[in-house]
């Protein structure tokens, strides 16, 4: 973890007691492209009145291959490359406040350009960019970055991908575990074979 991400630990407050998570068994039949590279269950995240807000399926193992960049917590995924599929029952929103609507996504990795326009928007530079699974059914592509960025556009139906914030972790630390992440977002904690990493599963970033 680069010092940037321990900071970014740093504000991540008590368990969060709007949320539980619970097992959500096998993908999807949506995501039945890509169900030899998933887990075979799931974890899905219950809202306080027992609603499901989502559930997701990580890839058994984390793809390797991939070039370190600066202020980057997975040098090692290459862009494009599968890490899991996700599926929202209901109307959500990524952490820029877009509508994710009802259906199933893959999750492919990706890293904001160092370009000026995301300052401060994550300590590190990776995120999980959604796109419609029923429309990205080979799990074994790793899109560059402007075709994922317009498959995403797809799914967001506007001029910005949908993306969820991720970040490596280090330690003991509870896999399926919510906690608060500082004022307005919630994560996940979850582990992808001997790699334990933190999504953000709800809230919108400001700043």
């Amino acid at each position: 973890m680069n010092k940037l991400i321990a900071l970014s630990a740093l504000c991540v407050s008590a368990a969060w007691g709007s949320y539980k998570t619970a097992p959500a068994g096998a993908p999807p039949q949506a995501a039945a492209a890509h169900a030899a590279v998933l887990s075979e269950t799931g974890t899905r995240v219950l809202k306080a009145d027992g609603s499901v807000l989502l559930e997701v399926w990580f890839v058994k193992t984390l793809p390797g291959g991939g070039a370190a960049e600066d202020n980057t917590a997975f040098p090692e995924i290459p862009h494009g490359a599968l890490i899991g599929v996700v599926h929202f029952p209901e109307k959500h929103a990524d952490r820029r406040g877009q509508t994710i609507k009802p259906g199933v996504y893959t999750l492919r990795y990706s890293r904001y350009p160092v370009n000026g326009d995301h300052m401060g928007v994550a300590p590190q530079r990776d995120f999980a960019v959604l796109s419609v699974a029923e429309k990205d059914a080979d799990p074994a592509a790793q899109p560059n970055f402007a075709r994922l960025m317009s498959m995403s556009r797809v799914a967001s139906g506007t001029p910005h991908p949908l993306v969820l914030s991720i970040w490596q972790e280090e330690g003991d630390l509870p896999v399926g575990g919510i906690e608060a992440f500082g004022e307005e977002e919630t994560i996940l904690h979850t582990r992808v074979g001997m790699t334990h990493f933190a999504i953000i599963i709800a809230g919108v970033h400001v700043g």
